[in-house]
């Protein structure tokens, strides 16, 4: 009560906030009045010595201090431009259509800018003008002479936006710049290097992937720095979007699916299931129809298990006493005591579907059906047993025992293979659908954003779901991926030094913009009051009857002439509305994923007078709809949502875009118990005995404020949800993260050196000791040292010839032999680099480095995705899966670096830049070099030591081609070892695959 009383006198924290950034908004106001009397070239020059005086400032954090003091002037000279704009009537083409500037900033904008420059997120209401806002933050940003970006939706916004608002910054002497999809490295140089640069999330984060992971020199990378970001529609993009990191991939090096071969058994098994589940059912109908109330809830909770979206479940559920019977029966089963019974029952249907997790899963009956021959082919083995019983084995040779392990990995992999091929063409049949998650467009499988309605070209599922997706719809399976680099879209953003962003709806996810971006919401008032109303949310039994309303409201508001605007989530559901229209004979326009190349003028046309717009989602679109004349009289925009959308966020977004900038507006729901929502998160319980006390008939609705509270609860479950996931997400990929950037700044640091050879002579003085210590211990009394081993490692990598006499490594303790090598090593390169052309040698040096780390980092982000999808199943062993995670993942870094240090010595002397100057290298050495017997391939090897790297290409020069380190031809003394053989040093690989990729 004393909170609520302190509320009203003080006002709430976001309105003191706003308050206090009152007597700025004064003070720009005053010295906009003062520039009027300035003419054109005045207000340039302050553009310029402004810049000239932040260049000089050598710090980032002066710079910032500075551009505080400066705020109100700046601002106020961004505001008399856009008024020299509006006053002369400045006329230009957006997008090829034309326009004219008539905008000049309101206080609440001014307001929005000041936030937006503090590094927070301003909330304003659609049709507030965020686009205009967001110029006065980037001017004063792009004063330091850093860039400043501006981060939208989709390239359509971005390059609107920049050409509507360059007017402005051209106007006061800043260079602009737009990236698009398409554009070639060269140009996207440019656009970077601009003032100020427009983009979508994915453009910015993918040119960062492909200047830190692809790059080879720094005039291929494109970007700049991380200086200062805005985001727009930031709920969107750093929350929705925040779920799937960007991945850049490159096909996989072989394809082994056998999506097409499982296709039609896993169709037929799919029609079996259907003709089981409504068999089942209607042995339910004649249960309930006798008075057998609890065995016909057993039998539809089997249906519901089988065939979530069954017609006759869903049919029965709009009966309340039926309802209760199922919820009561699926209640029961889940309790400890009755596991057993729960999975007899599953095992009694061929496969069961879980919607909520997005997972399909085989039972007995349905695994028989698939593989009748086979009891085990959805067994895997249990390799490790095997492999144990077979090292025991006494009767098997050696190569017996390698044959006999390696024809077990095969099977255990291919018994994989087919049982996740099956997997993924379940889920690809029960749970995804056509023009819902996705559409069908020449001869592709595009992927549908579920928040947003648009389709998303070149993205894919992962995990060869979308290779399953494309074989149940019939078109071309493309092979599998395999990924080269990736980030998630929060750790993208957290590399900006100040990041802000901009939204009509943010504050239901305050909490989260906190956690993870440390970004507070300020919610900014409107300029105008808002006059929608926004009537209790009318929910019904069944979709059908929802879709009946919803289409009788459509017919009263067009009659009167009032334009509707009508919300669907998915394409499906919009199509199904237009059918419904064209029956009714109502002219209307559909703007879902399949027709969003006319987008901006359906949705601008949304507001004029007996208009109908159906969009499967208004969240980023970006356009205003502006009413036509006379709507105002007739009730404004009338919004209608047909169905409640999974965040609360989205529905909104879709209420806002009526009532803007005080026009009149109103809004309203329809829910039925039938929604994807309703039964996977709504209370079940709660609404049968709504449904029983209201005693609900055919097309009865109910409405009630209490109603929104209990759809409202159901969203902010799916909301937790999400965000869970998202957090997970992100708590793996700081994982990465760490990773990535010091992998990324080695890289970088490689590109930029202009003398790499301190970089080489820094992993010979790190990676020589490393490996003397491996196989000469650390010299303490009682350790085996490995004499051999180390000779014969050197030998194999490096051209010094050593024998037993020359090398002496007894008579030195193991430091002292890691600096006879290192001496031994450098002055052999030193020979070898003085017979090629420096600036050839440089490239070289540089490409062997970003060579190994490339080729390592891309089967090290392949062994991470492994480990990431199996850490899980390590919950089972009540162990903390993330806990595990981060042990594991930084072994295999420090193994990662290692490998890196060894790759770069291993093509050290197998690299060259001109095969003659090699040849003249060679010819320098001493005989006993070209004499010496080289190792042979049954020579003993120390278990962990690194196989043997196949040849490199040769960069740069001339006279390119594959160059070998055999010196001079080698006398066999052990038997011939055949490709498909095991490789003699142990490693228990095949020697194509180990020794004798090198020989």
């Amino acid at each position: 009560m004393v909170g609520w009383i302190l509320k009203k006198i003080l006002g709430s924290k976001n309105q003191r906030e706003v308050r206090r950034m009152v007597p700025i908004v004064r003070q720009i106001n005053e010295l906009e009045e003062k520039f009027q009397s300035f003419s054109d070239d005045q207000l340039r020059g302050l553009t310029a010595s402004w810049k000239e005086e932040l260049a000089k400032l050598p710090t980032l954090e002066e710079q910032w201090k500075r551009l505080d003091e400066i705020l109100p002037e700046a601002f106020a000279v961004v505001k008399n431009s856009a008024r020299r704009l509006t006053e002369r009537g400045h006329t230009f083409t957006v997008c090829d259509q034309p326009m004219k500037w008539e905008m000049v900033h309101f206080d609440v904008q001014l307001i929005g800018g000041i936030v937006l420059h503090r590094g927070k997120i301003s909330e304003m209401a659609t049709g507030e003008g965020k686009t205009l806002v967001a110029t006065l933050p980037l001017y004063l940003n792009a004063l330091t002479g850093r860039g400043a970006h501006l981060v939208t939706v989709n390239d359509y916004l971005a390059r609107r936006d920049a050409e509507w608002m360059g007017q402005l910054y051209g106007f006061l002497g800043l260079a602009v710049g737009c990236i698009q999809h398409d554009q070639d490295p060269s140009v996207r140089r440019q656009q970077y290097a601009c003032d100020i640069t427009y983009g979508t999330n994915s453009e910015f984060g993918f040119d960062y992937l492909r200047d830190n992971g692809m790059a080879t020199t720094r005039d291929q990378q494109v970007q700049r720095g991380y200086n200062y970001a805005i985001v727009d529609e930031v709920d969107s993009i750093l929350i929705d979007e925040a779920r799937t990191p960007l991945i850049i991939s490159g096909p996989a090096t072989i394809s082994t699916h056998q999506y097409d071969k499982w296709k039609p058994l896993v169709e037929q098994l799919v029609r079996k299931q259907t003709m089981l589940c409504n068999r089942i059912a209607s042995e339910a109908k004649d249960a309930f129809d006798a008075g057998k109330l609890e065995e016909g809830g057993l039998l539809m909770f089997k249906v519901k298990l089988g065939q979530p979206r069954n017609k006759q479940l869903l049919r029965m559920m709009e009966d309340p006493e039926k309802r209760k019977a199922i919820d009561k029966a699926e209640l029961s089963f889940y309790q400890d005591t009755r596991k057993e019974e729960l999975f007899a029952l599953k095992e009694e249907l061929f496969f069961t579907i879980d919607e909520k997790s997005q997972e399909a899963d085989l039972s007995e009956q349905g695994r028989s059906f698939m593989n009748p021959d086979d009891p085990n082919a959805f067994v895997l083995p249990d390799l490790i047993s095997e492999f144990t019983e077979i090292d025991l084995n006494q009767s098997l040779s050696d190569e017996e025992k390698e044959k006999q392990k390696g024809e077990r990995q095969q099977l255990c992999d291919t018994q994989a293979e087919r049982i996740h091929n099956i997997s993924q063409l379940l889920r690809a049949y029960c749970l995804f659908e056509k023009d819902v998650q996705y559409v069908v467009e020449e001869n592709k499988v595009v992927i549908v954003d579920e928040y947003t309605g648009r389709k998303m070209p070149g993205r894919r599922w992962s995990d060869g779901l979308h290779q399953a997706v494309e074989a149940k719809e019939a078109v071309q399976i493309d092979r599998e991926t395999q990924t080269l680099a990736t980030i998630t879209i929060q750790n993208y953003f957290r590399l900006y030094q100040k990041l802000a962003g901009m939204t009509g709806t943010a504050e239901t996810e305050a909490n989260e913009f906190h956690d993870i971006y440390k970004l507070d919401v300020l919610v900014i008032p409107t300029n105008r009051p808002v006059a929608r109303k926004d009537s209790n949310d009318r929910i019904y039994k069944t979709r059908r009857e929802k879709y009946n309303a919803v289409i009788n409201e459509i017919k009263e508001c067009h009659a009167k002439t009032q334009p509707v605007l009508v919300g669907t989530v998915s394409v499906e559901a919009s199509e199904l509305l237009s059918r419904m229209l064209k029956r009714e004979k109502i002219p209307h326009n559909v703007l879902n994923a399949k027709y969003h190349m006319q987008e901006a003028e359906i949705v601008a046309r949304a507001g004029q007078a007996g208009t109908v717009t159906i969009s499967t989602n208004m969240a980023g679109r970006g356009t205003d709809i502006k009413l036509g004349s006379g709507v105002a009289d007739r009730g404004g925009l009338y919004v209608i949502g047909t169905e409640r959308h999974e965040s609360r966020r989205i529905d909104r977004q879709l209420r806002g875009r009526c009532a803007r900038q005080g026009d009149p507006g109103a809004s309203r729901f329809y829910v039925s118990f039938e929604d994807d929502l309703m039964r996977n998160f709504g209370a079940a319980d709660r609404m049968t005995k709504i449904m029983e006390r209201f005693g609900l008939e055919e097309g009865q609705e109910l409405e009630h404020p209490w109603l929104n509270k209990s759809v409202e609860t159901a969203q902010k479950r799916v909301e937790q949800r999400n965000y869970l996931i998202r957090k997970r997400t992100l708590d793996m990929d700081d994982v990465m993260n760490n990773q990535r950037e010091v992998v990324y700044g080695y890289r970088n640091e490689v590109i930029d050196s202009p003398e790499p050879r301190p970089l080489i002579y820094e992993v010979i003085d790190e990676a020589v000791p490393a490996k003397v210590q491996e196989y000469l211990g650390t010299g303490k009394p009682g350790e085996d040292a490995n004499y051999t081993g180390l000779m014969q490692w050197v030998n194999t990598t490096f051209p010094l010839g050593l024998n037993k006499e020359r090398a002496q490594f007894e008579t030195r303790d193991p430091e002292a032999n890691a600096q006879f090598l290192i001496e031994k090593i450098k002055d052999a390169y030193q020979r070898k680099s003085s017979h090629e052309e420096p600036t050839a040698v440089k490239s070289l040096e540089r490409y062997i480095i970003l060579n190994a780390i490339d080729r390592l980092w891309q089967e090290h982000l392949y062994a991470m995705d492994a480990l990431r999808e199996g850490v899980y199943l390590r919950a089972y062993a009540q162990k903390d899966p993330l806990i595990e995670y981060k042990a594991e993942a930084y072994d295999m870094f420090v193994e990662l670096m290692a490998n890196i240090k060894n790759e770069v010595l291993h093509n050290l002397f197998r690299s060259t830049s001109n095969l003659q100057a090699f040849e003249n290298f060679l010819a320098t050495l001493p005989q006993f070099l070209l004499k010496e017997q080289a190792p042979s391939p049954g020579s003993p090897a120390p278990q962990h030591a690194p196989r043997p790297q196949p040849a490199m290409a040769m960069a740069g020069g001339s006279g390119d081609g594959e160059m070998k380190l055999d010196l001079a031809p080698v006398r066999r003394e052990l038997p011939k070892v055949g490709r498909n053989e095991p490789c003699p040093c142990g490693s228990g690989k095949k020697y194509k695959n180990c020794c004798g990729r090198v020989a």
